[in-house]
């Protein structure tokens, strides 16, 4: 667990009780996978909007689907 692992290393002072520590990491790891998972539909959003099917897998899927995740992500200024 990451707050045993800090509470181990002799330069780290906790403010607050490990169990603040480990709900605020899982609040914060939460709140990423969340964003990953509205970026990645976005992305797959806009590839099955092309005029024609695409399928997933293809090398052409693939790239437009790292383009549009990029585009996501720089939207949201990550």
């Amino acid at each position: 667990m990451v707050s045993d692992a800090l509470a181990d290393t002799a330069q780290v002072e906790f403010l607050e009780d490990r169990n603040t520590i480990r709900l605020e990491a899982r609040k914060v790891l939460e709140e990423l996978l969340n964003q990953e998972a509205r970026i990645d539909q976005s992305a797959r959003q806009k590839i099955e909007s092309q005029k024609r099917t695409i399928l997933e897998g293809s090398q052409e899927w693939d790239i437009l689907y790292r383009k549009y995740y990029n585009e996501e992500v720089k939207k949201l200024g990550i």
